[in-house]
């Protein structure tokens, strides 16, 4: 396993680690996305342990928190040989006060977590979006002190815009808080929209990021196929409703992409997509999911080889599109007469 610095906080963590949604699978979503229990939760950590992929990303709300409780379970008598991340913010309970980043909410949130995870301490934990309704100096201020009280050690943000998240830094700054180190983002060779604010971002800010659903929600495990209907086995029957929307013939052009690097390279295609993801800038982390055993080892085989810049070429203009204004026009560098700007 390969180890990379966690933004600018001299934390190192594995380039791969395992997103636990799939723990727990109470409700729509989270049942579609997998149902392990305790038991197979501990055989995939102990496969990530084998491997060193020793970080374990989840959420108070992935399966009503249940998610929380089965790591926990899981990683009970060796909990220094885990990285453990976790989420709030979004709705955990009927209350009025049981969603977004106020004081209440955050530090109740938190301890809650802390003992649904068993833990005295979150390694990681990230705001899940942006409370509008929170100003950002109490936001950083309660966060600071849940790390000055020792219940968190590093910050994160997920699903936040650029400016949120500079606006969230430079409070910080001003009043000499913790910083966020990190951003939880979709990323996917479907899903390129990170590299247009939050990666420049990322660069200034040193803020790494831990990506999720790296295989376009489902969409490149290598199940679907150009001219051929979608699998009956495929989860997309029950979340496509939930998932970022993709071009279908963009999709069948990426798919198209992959299945050539991978005829090259004797490599699976979720394992050339996910090697994709671990060249790209401010990448610290890629969150691999995974239902069962053989999806892991899969996975886990996308770390120790590198694509060539070939390869990486032909994806890059498979998987391209124009970004919006304002970004478009200094996209590949300056455009004029004789350098246009793609279409």
């Amino acid at each position: 396993m390969l180890y990379r610095f966690l933004g600018n906080s001299g934390f190192k963590v594995p380039v791969l680690g395992f997103g636990a949604g799939t723990f727990g699978g109470q409700g729509p979503l989270f049942s579609a996305w997998g149902n392990s229990d305790e038991r197979e939760a501990k055989r995939l950590i102990d496969i990530c342990l084998e491997a060193g992929a020793n970080l374990f990303d989840t959420a108070d709300v992935y399966s009503d928190g249940a998610s929380e409780a089965i790591l926990g379970a899981a990683i009970k008598g060796r909990r220094s040989q885990v990285i453990v991340s976790t989420k709030l913010t979004l709705r955990a309970g009927e209350g009025p006060n049981d969603v977004g980043a106020s004081r209440s909410h955050l530090i109740d949130a938190t301890d809650k977590a802390l003992q649904r995870l068993g833990t005295d301490f979150i390694d990681l934990l990230q705001l899940h979006h942006f409370d509008a309704m929170t100003p950002v100096e109490s936001v950083m201020s309660t966060l600071d002190e849940l790390v000055r009280a020792g219940k968190v050690r590093y910050l994160g943000v997920s699903n936040f815009s650029g400016w949120q998240l500079m606006k969230s830094q430079a409070a910080a700054d001003r009043h000499g808080y913790s910083r966020y180190v990190a951003n939880q983002t979709y990323y996917s060779l479907l899903g390129r929209d990170y590299e247009w604010e939050l990666m420049p971002l990322g660069l200034d800010q040193g803020v790494g990021a831990l990506i999720w659903s790296p295989l376009g929600w489902g969409r490149l495990t290598g199940k679907i196929r150009r001219g051929q209907p979608l699998p009956e086995s495929s989860r997309l029957h029950d979340t496509a409703g939930f998932a970022p929307p993709v071009d279908q013939e963009r999709l069948y052009r990426v798919i198209d992409a992959l299945e050539d690097a991978a005829k090259e390279t004797g490599k699976t295609i979720p394992q050339i997509a996910l090697n994709w993801l671990l060249q790209r800038p401010t990448v610290s982390t890629v969150l691999v999911g995974a239902r069962n055993e053989a999806q892991l080892r899969d996975n886990l085989g996308s770390v120790g080889w590198n694509l060539t810049a070939d390869q990486v070429a032909k994806l890059d203009v498979a998987s391209r599109v124009t970004p919006p204004y304002p970004y478009y026009p200094y996209w590949n560098g300056q455009f004029s007469e004789r350098n246009p700007p793609p279409v």
